[in-house]
């Protein structure tokens, strides 16, 4: 079967699970602790390839179990930030892989995309990642906030004038977007150029419920076409404690196969 294209954490019984279905893709969402042993990750990467399957990673979502936020006012996660970049650059241009990364979550001060010099402060900051390297970080949105379907002013002030590769997650934009298919239509219609990426989610717009492909209101039909030949994963929230079955994945695979 075409097209599988999974998520796992650095566990060995999750990477085993997916392992067994051949996948094209596996992306490693990464924690704060990973990093303090980039050996594991990059023996990992390097067990998967073997296998025939290409890596991406995940940035961590959290410092101290706080979200990451670029333009954070705390100076210990700023420098917990820069310092998790460097180490992931450093992997991936080793490695020749691409990583996944948030400027913000929702609910942190980035999301509060109204304020000009918020925007601005969140551009400088990606311009100081991207002078480790404009090609190992793909950008992605949130489902709310400055980064995000939400802001107005998103392209115009960041994406275009960066020429910012992006991973666009599908139902973050639908979210932002109120679940309006015709709204994300025309976001994917401005910004698919500049993905290099995907995450193929579904929901049903009004929070994140992240659901298998079918089980929402997103219009796959329509973002199919938008996806083309580009990279992407099912990124399915797993109902298992321990994400050791992923199933839900797998259908979203085959939902998608048949569209």
């Amino acid at each position: 079967m075409e097209n599988i294209r999974l998520k796992a954490a650095l566990n060995k019984e999750q990477l085993q699970d997916r392992l067994h279905y051949r996948p094209e893709i596996i992306e490693l969402h990464l924690v704060e602790s990973d990093l303090d042993h980039p050996d594991k990750i990059i023996s990992t990467i390097r067990m998967i390839q073997k296998s025939g399957t290409r890596v991406y990673l995940h940035h961590p979502m959290k410092h101290k179990g706080v979200y990451l936020d670029i333009i954070s006012s705390d100076p210990h996660m700023r420098d917990f930030y820069d310092w998790s970049c460097r180490i992931l650059f450093d992997i991936c241009k080793q490695e020749n892989i691409k990583c996944v990364i948030h400027c913000h979550y929702m609910q942190s001060a980035s999301s509060r995309y109204h304020e000009k010099m918020k925007r601005q402060e969140t551009r400088k900051r990606i311009e100081e990642i991207l002078s480790y390297s404009k090609q190992v970080f793909l950008w992605e949105d949130t489902i709310n906030g400055i980064f995000s379907a939400q802001n107005p002013y998103l392209l115009s002030e960041i994406v275009h004038p960066l020429n910012l590769a992006l991973n666009i997650d599908i139902s973050h934009s639908f979210i932002a977007l109120s679940g309006s298919n015709i709204a994300l239509e025309q976001h994917l219609e401005a910004l698919h150029q500049y993905a290099h990426y995907f995450h193929l989610v579904d929901s049903n717009g009004r929070k994140h419920d992240s659901l298998p492909l079918g089980k929402g209101k997103i219009n796959w039909n329509m973002v199919k076409p938008y996806i083309g030949q580009k990279d992407f994963i099912f990124e399915i929230d797993l109902k298992d404690t321990n994400y050791l079955d992923c199933t839900a994945m797998i259908d979203s695979a085959k939902y998608f196969q048949a569209l």
